[in-house]
């Protein structure tokens, strides 16, 4: 008896389905293979937080708050890491923000070549990265909490910080 177009569309469709499971099977696996093995690499695990050797005098608790909450996590040795600093490869992205974030501005060393940019980037929603802020509610600001924020950093280290123009302005 011949065999119908339905009957071997349906047959190849049924005949197909096994190999794609396998297919699945074997791409979840090597992915979840991959996963582990990323955890032996030692890059981004070392979450190290060395002394801290300068205390910044901040012109007031609502600055050190701020500053602390929004910046103190990559810009200082007092960084907290969270349990997925400690997972490859996000541990990698965290490690590589951090030590990238303590060469250019660290209050905890006396590192504050780039502080004079600090306002402009408050300012502008650079700081602190997008990606930071939905994990870390204390480091979404406000406008007002941001205006704040630069005019403390303004009282503690003086006409280093906002001195450009576009900084002076009050609708921060």
């Amino acid at each position: 008896m011949p065999e119908t177009e339905a009957q071997i569309t349906g047959a190849s469709a049924d005949s197909a389905k096994p190999i794609r499971r396998k297919i699945r099977r074997w791409g979840l696996a090597s992915f979840a293979f991959l996963l582990l093995v990323m955890q032996v690499i030692p890059y981004g695990r070392a979450h190290t937080n060395p002394p801290v050797t300068v205390a910044v005098a901040w012109d007031s608790r609502e600055t050190e708050s701020l500053i602390r909450g929004a910046c103190f996590d990559c810009h200082s040795n007092e960084t907290r890491w969270p349990w997925y600093s400690h997972v490859a490869p996000v541990s990698w992205l965290v490690q590589s923000d951090v030590d990238e974030a303590r060469e250019k501005l660290n209050f905890s060393e006396g590192n504050l070549k780039e502080i004079g940019e600090v306002a402009e980037v408050v300012h502008e929603g650079e700081m602190p990265p997008w990606f930071y802020r939905p994990a870390h509610r204390e480091a979404r600001l406000s406008p007002e909490e941001k205006q704040s924020l630069v005019r403390g950093l303004r009282a503690t280290f003086g006409d280093v910080v906002g001195t450009d123009s576009k900084d002076d302005h009050s609708d921060y």
